[in-house]
């Protein structure tokens, strides 16, 4: 969705990412996906005036939680709301 406010998510369950986005997009905002809180971090560092908002999952699969995903993107950008 070019020029909507875009939003990072942070979710490993494919089925939640679809309904995820739906629902974004839905609400007049885009989104970028991404499965681990390690390239949220590293899209947060390219980019991080990009994004009006994180979305994460707590229970991720891989060695980080959603938890540490919210910290991360918070040095990154303090003023950023994370749901």
């Amino acid at each position: 969705m070019h020029g909507s406010p875009m939003v990072l998510v942070v979710e490993d369950d494919p089925q939640f990412q679809v309904l995820i986005e739906a629902g974004l997009n839905e609400g007049g905002f885009g989104c970028v996906i991404t499965a681990s809180d390690e390239e949220a971090a590293n899209l947060l560092e390219e980019e991080a005036g990009k994004y009006c908002a994180l979305l994460t999952d707590i229970n991720l699969s891989r060695t980080m939680d959603g938890w540490e995903a919210a910290r991360r993107a918070r040095k990154l950008k303090p003023d950023i709301p994370v749901i």
